[in-house]
């Protein structure tokens, strides 16, 4: 018997999150359930977290969680707690299956069958944003070695577990070299370690075009964050509908399963909402604890009321479709084809023992790390890069010098162009004359000569060589 967290969330997700649970009890699954509420009210009764800190204590000592659609109030700074949640409890994998139900649910990729996998914990969603000037604001995107590599990792893992055979990799290194490019590198590592799995690697705007033409071209994709959610998205909605998707977040200790629309709160108390996207999380968690035959069974009794027509309205098409049925209908449906199989449709069989152990990340020894510069972030309205320039080359000494300013990333001195419109956010990058031993002292008079002469310095970037090799970006047209 497995302990379980469960919540029934907003909108839609307690009537979905009783037709699981129902479906789960009437197949046999072992599990004991501990209730806890999240969401809305918990956010407008002044919890700016949406959960109390018993409820995470219920999560973290279950460590199985079963999450409904949840609703963040808009404004007032909340914050999504299905990311708090992630990151908080290192669920760095999003694991999302796109499976067409052909022809029984519309769709124009009949012969689809992908796995997302999406590094869940970094990338823009770190949430870290400045507004530095009246006219910019910036994200960070983070992107970390252990991140990569875990997540990287996992896909081969996964394809290797359920027999797949091959895994594509998506970044958008070739504007991204550092970033996205520390992710590509890193996949071309370890894919050197499942010789047995082919691998090819995608920029992602040309990969997301070929995914939503031909996605039967794909099996396992490995991306980072923010791609992985709007191809997670777009993958089940071409694959049928996204209410038909569930998705599991695996971390080394805990894991979260849900579905991955949100709440629909117009479509709460209605008895019309589909719940196959949480029972499909709910397979995964089942699998996840070991449970796999009770898993199988749910997901072939799941197909066999698919193909004899038994649909919720959002998947309903007349002529296809024998009956639209109701959430509790739907799932009262799937409980009376418990140990039936589907005819058309291919059965699942899940290896029993599915469960697989991911290694621990292991830090590699420190390179040797050389200061090469810094970029100086400044605000300014003017619109003529020279006599910015003319200003910040005051700062110059004998052992730093000003050598670019960029805005927005494309270079406008030396050199630039009239045509180039700039904002009031000036990058400008001082390196050291040739010989020079870069050092922080160096930073710090060159922000007190700054201010000084009133240049509005909003931030300064390090620029840093490791073992010998600049790590970081040029500026675009240098």
């Amino acid at each position: 018997m497995t302990r379980i967290t469960v919540a029934k969330g907003d909108g839609i997700g307690p009537e979905i999150m009783d037709a699981t649970l129902a479906i789960l009890k009437a197949a046999g699954a072992r599990i004991e359930v501990d209730e806890i509420e999240v969401g809305e009210k918990v956010y407008l009764s002044g919890n700016s977290s949406g959960i109390a800190r018993e409820s995470w204590d219920i999560i973290r000592r279950n460590k199985v969680f079963l999450k409904a659609p949840i609703t963040t109030p808009q404004g007032g700074g909340y914050k999504s707690l299905n990311v708090t949640t992630r990151k908080f409890l290192g669920l760095y994998s999003n694991v999302r299956p796109c499976q067409s139900l052909h022809p029984f649910v519309q769709t124009k990729h009949p012969k689809m069958d992908i796995v997302i996998v999406r590094e869940n914990e970094e990338d823009l969603y770190a949430g870290i944003e400045h507004q530095q000037t009246d006219e910019v604001v910036q994200c960070l995107k983070l992107i970390s070695r252990p991140g990569c590599e875990k997540i990287v990792r996992y896909a081969f893992e996964y394809a290797r577990q359920y027999g797949r055979k091959k895994v594509t990799c998506f970044t958008k290194d070739n504007i991204m070299k550092q970033t996205d490019g520390l992710f590509h590198q890193v996949f071309d590592e370890i894919a050197r370690e499942y010789p047995e799995i082919e691998n090819e690697h995608w920029i992602i705007d040309i990969g997301a075009a070929k995914l939503a033409d031909t996605p039967e071209t794909f099996d396992v994709i490995v991306t980072l964050n923010l791609y992985g959610d709007v191809l997670s998205d777009v993958a089940a909605q071409i694959a049928g509908s996204v209410g038909l998707a569930g998705s599991a977040n695996i971390g080394e200790e805990c894991a979260m399963f849900e579905a991955i629309h949100g709440s629909a709160p117009r479509r709460a108390g209605q008895n019309v909402a589909n719940p196959s996207g949480l029972l499909q999380g709910a397979i995964m968690m089942l699998i996840h604890i070991g449970q796999t035959e009770v898993a199988e069974n749910i997901q072939n009794a799941w197909l066999r009321t698919i193909e004899e027509g038994v649909h919720t309205y959002d998947i309903y098409t007349e002529g296809v479709s024998k009956q639209k049925a109701g959430t509790r209908e739907f799932a009262e449906a799937v409980i009376a084809r418990l140990g039936q199989k589907p005819q058309l449709l291919k059965p699942v069989a899940y290896a029993r023992g599915s469960v697989f152990q991911m290694p621990k990340y292991v830090r590699r020894p420190s390179a040797i790390k050389e200061l090469a510069g810094v970029d100086l972030f400044v605000h300014w309205g003017g619109t003529n890069p020279d006599e910015l320039a003319a200003r910040l080359e005051s700062l110059n000494t004998q052992e730093v010098k000003l050598s670019m300013i960029t805005n927005r990333g494309i270079k406008v001195w030396p050199e630039g162009f009239a045509e180039t419109f700039c904002t009031d956010h000036w990058r400008c990058r001082f390196k050291p004359v040739d010989g020079v031993a870069m050092n922080k002292q160096h930073i710090i008079q060159l922000l007190s000569k700054a201010e000084s002469v009133g240049v509005d310095a909003v931030k300064t970037e390090n620029l840093y060589a490791f073992d010998g090799k600049p790590a970081y970006s040029l500026g675009q047209g240098q």
